[in-house]
């Protein structure tokens, strides 16, 4: 325990929210606009850096490591012993302010399977409002989308016929195309949707923290580090933090909410003494509530790509001329559209592997570019090799693995252990999933545009192959969840219950990614401002929204 003589007193709140990532500027926005007071810590910096506002910036942002937490996996059999980055977002808008901006909401199977684990409030037909209150959709209102939440979506504006012809080449292997893969039909190929509003990034810091910020009664502190969850008689009363070296303790009068995501969620709560008390004794930390399960139940959706040396010059390598590339940046900052206002990641697909499944168990992200590529400028440096390519993403991984602490210190990093690929059926399906591709590939439409394929290459066919090169290349999505599994009363690994308080406890809930109990079918961001959208009703007492019974 600190010598509270040290401490300096940051005030007390209703609500201490732990994270001002995509969960905590939702929480942040729907709870202040109720009148209560709240306080949100950032453990990251104000999203200031114009690259996370243009959306061409995240191919800067990502092999540079910018504003994330500098998390990698500890290295792993299942692929080959590599030890694997896992960027998380440190910054506020969280990982929203550092994706790749695709919105998918994932498989109306995934809640339905929730709900019939127990989890009674979380079936398709219950969150489907909460995902419509969140999003203004530029298609329009109907019985899936929204047309006046703070988040705005969009098709992609990507220019290059490649993306077009991906898609029929989709068709050309027997595959549906879909209207809309949030809507009453994911199964297919179709154009991806993504979170860009006005040429600019529409992250959960732009949607929905700025908004909030008018109100007297929200008080945000960045830079500020967690410690550790102040615990008296079972009720979370506090948080104690560290900001520009200065240890302080935030009170709150009614709950501290969790929103540090995946690997920092599990790791407060063991840093506070809930936990496995084997993993909290080896550091030296007091038990304060036995759960075994925290931290466990890892799941990330792993992938591979398969990539291709292009045939003609493409949109992409002419507009990444260093001068080009520079008007076009700054057309996206003054709001307007064009290259720099887009990602060339472009069409999506969710396929079945095999017949009988109740949803997609892998997703296409196709790339209409090389990464990474680097910007050029003649006659000084000569414009990189073009191409595209493809990841398979396995959606519903059966392989699980675990966050642990390495230290009582909270600045040092928790290990990260995956466990990819532990299971058979995740081997086989990836394995399937990149043959379906590769299959799609060889379609007429997709002729005119592949001179070679350069990876897997014409020689890997075989099982063994295979496997081989998805051990030695495939790499996440970044979409690690589960961590805090939410359950039902009957379920003994579950860390929160369906409400998302931390079972045991009072005053505390987990509300992020964490609490997912299994993965979601496609890209997550989306998925975890539905819940922080759901939680936030739960949390003011409010009467959920009304179910929408719609037919699949």
């Amino acid at each position: 325990m600190a010598n509270n003589a040290s401490i300096q007193d940051a005030g007390t709140y209703d609500f201490v929210i732990v994270g001002g990532g995509s969960a905590g500027c939702v929480l942040a926005n729907r709870l202040t606009e109720s009148g209560v007071s709240v306080l949100l810590l950032e453990a990251g910096k104000w999203d200031r850096d114009p690259l996370i506002h243009i959306p061409v910036g995240i191919g800067k942002i990502f092999p540079e490591r910018l504003h994330d937490w500098g998390y990698f996996m500890e290295p792993d059999p299942g692929i080959d012993g590599r030890g694997i980055e896992c960027a998380r977002g440190r910054v506020i808008g969280g990982s929203s302010s550092i994706n790749i901006m695709a919105y998918v909401r994932g498989h109306r199977e995934d809640y339905d399977r929730w709900a019939r684990s127990g989890l009674d409030g979380w079936s398709y037909a219950d969150v489907l409002p909460y995902f419509r209150r969140s999003e203004t959709w530029e298609g329009g209102v109907d019985a899936f989308r929204g047309g006046a939440g703070p988040l705005h979506v969009q098709r992609t504006r990507y220019r290059d016929g490649i993306l077009g012809d991906f898609i029929e080449a989709g068709r050309q292997a027997g595959y549906p195309v879909t209207a809309d893969y949030n809507g009453a039909h994911q199964e297919g190929f179709d154009y991806i949707q993504e979170t860009i509003h006005g040429g600019r990034r529409n992250s959960a810091a732009t949607a929905y923290l700025r908004p909030a910020m008018r109100r007297p009664n929200l008080r945000i502190i960045v830079g500020a580090r967690a410690d550790r969850i102040e615990m008296t008689e079972g009720r979370a009363t506090g948080v104690h933090f560290t900001e520009a070296g200065r240890r302080q303790l935030a009170h709150a009068r009614r709950e501290i909410l969790l929103t540090s995501g995946v690997i920092n969620s599990p790791k407060l709560l063991m840093l506070s003494g809930i936990g496995d008390p084997k993993q909290l004794t080896a550091n030296g930390i007091g038990v304060e509530l036995a759960n075994p399960h925290v931290g466990g139940n890892l799941r990330d959706h792993l992938s591979v790509m398969a990539s291709y040396r292009r045939k003609s010059p493409s949109w992409f390598q002419q507009q990444m001329r260093y001068d080009r590339l520079a008007v076009a940046m700054l057309k996206s900052l003054l709001r307007m559209d064009g290259f720099a206002s887009d990602v060339p990641i472009g069409v999506t697909a969710f396929l079945k592997t095999r017949q009988g499944l109740a949803a997609p168990d892998v997703q296409f992200l196709f790339l209409a570019a090389p990464f990474p590529a680097r910007p050029y400028l003649p006659p000084f440096t000569r414009p990189f090799a073009d191409g595209f390519g493809c990841r398979v993403a396995l959606l519903r991984p059966e392989s699980t693995g675990s966050v642990i602490l390495a230290s009582a210190d909270p600045d040092v990093k928790p290990k990260i252990i995956p466990n990819f690929l532990s299971s058979e059926r995740d081997r086989e399906t990836l394995r399937e999933g990149l043959r379906i591709l590769r299959s799609t590939m060889r379609q007429p439409a997709m002729a005119n545009h592949i001179l070679q394929e350069n990876a897997p290459g014409t020689a890997v066919e075989d099982d063994e192959a295979l496997d081989a090169f998805i051990r030695a290349t495939s790499v996440t999505v970044h979409h690690p969840a589960c961590t805090c599994r939410m359950g039902s009363a009957t379920d003994s690994r579950r860390v929160v219950d369906e409400a998302l308080r931390v079972v045991g406890t009072e005053g505390l809930r987990v509300v992020d990614a964490s609490v997912m109990p299994d993965l979601v079918g496609g890209n997550i961001n989306a998925v975890v401002m539905m819940i922080a959208e759901k939680a936030s009703d739960m949390i003011l007492g409010k009467a959920p929204l009304p179910r929408a019974d719609v037919a699949a």
